[in-house]
């Protein structure tokens, strides 16, 4: 019977990779968004008729275009955060992401966002997310560990079929990056200009992308070792697809008259204009 199987599995993957080689690119790429679409059909109606979600969808209404005109800066959490004097951030319009709140005691400030859609660090910190009180972002998937409140807003964000929503009352594309989120997010929030800090682009750990691993000691990816420090669970990063959502997310701000810029010290990305940190004050 084992024996059987693999050999049925290994004639279902030669069917499978001789129709990659044989089938051109845009009719593979077609198929595979076409099967994407149709599994995420199964979430169409939790994602606009769930309690929860339509509390959601009414409560962004007040936060449509409410900074309109006005410049936001999105911090990333990579090393280069300790090269970055976030105490100038104070009166600025600021999204945090992750974890970003083992900053706050040194920053000496909350940012006015939070963003966290990653099932695995909402997972493990969940309370530590609850616990905050400025507006957070999350998934709706994150109703497993986090309960509704007035501040808190559960997005429709999925892993497929990319976009850039200009109204995140919508479905999302989290684009491999909660950073991605936060563009959205501030795009329909209304900002005209988004700065980048902190988004290193770099990790020191690496392996396959997307792959579940378990640390095994101090954090060097992050600004705090302790980010996800020993026995934390987490993704590998996805820096492709992470570049391809951060081009869409460029080009949609430029067709608005809109600008992100990346003041980001050392960082590798090469999406967005490249502007000193220093001098944006």
């Amino acid at each position: 019977m084992t024996i059987s199987k693999k050999c049925e599995n290994s004639s279902d993957m030669s069917i499978k990779d001789t129709i990659k080689q044989a089938a051109p690119a845009p009719i593979l790429e077609a198929g595979k968004s076409a099967f994407d679409a149709v599994k995420r059909t199964k979430n169409l109606k939790a994602a606009y008729l769930d309690p929860v979600r339509r509390d959601t969808i009414g409560k962004l209404e007040a936060l449509h275009n409410s900074k309109k005109g006005e410049r936001c800066f999105i911090i990333g959490n990579g090393p280069s955060l300790k090269q970055t004097d976030l105490t100038r951030l104070r009166n600025e319009n600021t999204f945090g992401l992750n974890r970003i709140y083992l900053a706050f005691p040194e920053m000496g400030f909350e940012t006015t966002y939070y963003l966290c859609v990653n099932d695995l660090v909402v997972e493990q910190t969940h309370d530590d997310i609850q616990a905050l009180k400025m507006p957070r972002f999350v998934s709706m998937r994150a109703q497993q560990w986090l309960q509704p409140e007035d501040n808190l807003f559960f997005l429709y964000s999925t892993y497929t079929g990319p976009t850039f929503a200009a109204d995140i009352r919508k479905r999302m594309w989290e684009g491999a990056t909660v950073t991605y989120m936060a563009l959205q997010t501030a795009f329909f929030i209304g900002f005209s200009q988004v700065i980048l800090i902190g988004v290193d682009h770099s990790f020191a750990t690496k392996g396959k992308p997307n792959e579940t691993v378990v640390s095994q000691g101090d954090d060097p990816n992050h600004f705090n070792a302790g980010y996800f420090g020993k026995g934390f669970r987490w993704q590998l990063p996805d820096l492709d697809t992470s570049e391809r959502a951060y081009t869409m997310a460029r080009e949609a701000y430029k067709a608005a008259g809109r600008e992100v810029l990346d003041a980001t010290v050392g960082g590798k990305l090469q999406v967005f204009p490249k502007v000193d940190y220093n001098s944006l004050f």
